[in-house]
């Protein structure tokens, strides 16, 4: 028998180390079946939600919105609402880009226009030319056939000539005639101005503060005319008309230089003005009336 040694499990035998080395072996081919397999995804990686999206959609969206506002429209198109363009300088850019796209846009519609105005004028000025052409010919027919023949190409007429005057005939003849009576129109009669009734005037100096009435005694529906100055300067003044117990205000006025007008009795009475001077100095009033009134009184 032979003998075999102990089995110690600190050093393993050529089988066991073996039957170790073969898991190792087998690993290569592993390996080079997995190249062939489809890979899966990394669980790990974060794809954004839904709503990182939007937000992130918004947010650029108002970036441009304010890009827009603040630089391209004040630098390319001269608006600035938010001022903003005045401030970085580029509104003075957009205004100069504006200004000279409308000079181009003028100078195009204007040579345009300049076009279209030389082809009518061309097409004028040949219209003209054979006007002119269409007459020559006609000048040219008449005096190669001459005007009879042209206005009534049927008819040959001779002009008959008229005999011209004797000198001594003429002459008698003008010593003879007489110039036509010249008619002298008569002038029409100067109307004689109608009857204006009484006339009266009147010229006062009324001192700062002082008042004066006038009246004229009126019968109801009676006209009297009236002008009234203040000769450059000022007066208040009240028309008005009292008597029989009526009373009535025509008219009011302050600081008037003058009036002039007619003054229509509503009742029998007495109707006139009353002025006062509110000025600082003294002011002279002259009053005229004529017409319809049998009296010119000064009341006060």
């Amino acid at each position: 028998m032979q003998n075999t040694p102990p089995h110690n499990p600190q050093h393993p035998t050529r089988q066991q180390g073996a039957a170790q080395f073969h898991p190792r072996m087998s690993e290569q081919p592993v390996n080079q079946t997995n190249h062939h397999q489809p890979q899966q995804p990394f669980a790990g990686t974060n794809l954004p939600s839904k709503q990182k999206l939007v937000r992130s959609t918004v947010t650029a969206a108002i970036v441009a919105m304010v890009l827009l506002v603040t630089i391209v429209m004040p630098s390319e198109y001269g608006i600035d609402p938010l001022r903003t363009g005045r401030l970085l300088g580029l509104s003075e850019m957009g205004e100069i880009k504006t200004q000279l796209a409308a000079e181009a846009a003028v100078d195009a519609a204007k040579s345009e226009g300049a076009e279209g105005t030389d082809l009518k004028m061309a097409l004028q000025l040949a219209a003209i030319n054979q006007r002119l052409e269409s007459m020559q010919a006609q000048l040219d027919l008449v005096v190669a056939v001459g005007p009879e023949e042209v206005d009534r190409p049927s008819l040959a007429a001779t002009p008959t000539k008229q005999p011209e005057p004797q000198p001594n005939v003429l002459k008698q003849t003008l010593l003879n005639a007489q110039p036509a009576p010249v008619a002298v129109p008569t002038p029409a009669p100067i109307p004689e101005p109608a009857s204006v009734g009484r006339q009266d005037e009147a010229t006062v100096i009324l001192q700062p503060g002082q008042g004066i009435e006038i009246k004229l005694v009126m019968d109801k529906g009676a006209i009297a005319s009236f002008a009234w100055s203040a000769n450059g300067s000022v007066l208040n003044y009240d028309t008005h008309g009292d008597g029989g117990g009526n009373s009535i205000s025509y008219k009011k006025g302050r600081g008037e230089p003058g009036e002039e007008g007619e003054l229509t009795a509503a009742f029998t009475g007495n109707h006139g003005w009353f002025w006062r001077n509110r000025t600082q100095s003294p002011v002279t009033l002259t009053l005229k009336t004529w017409g319809d009134y049998r009296d010119f009184k000064r009341v006060s």
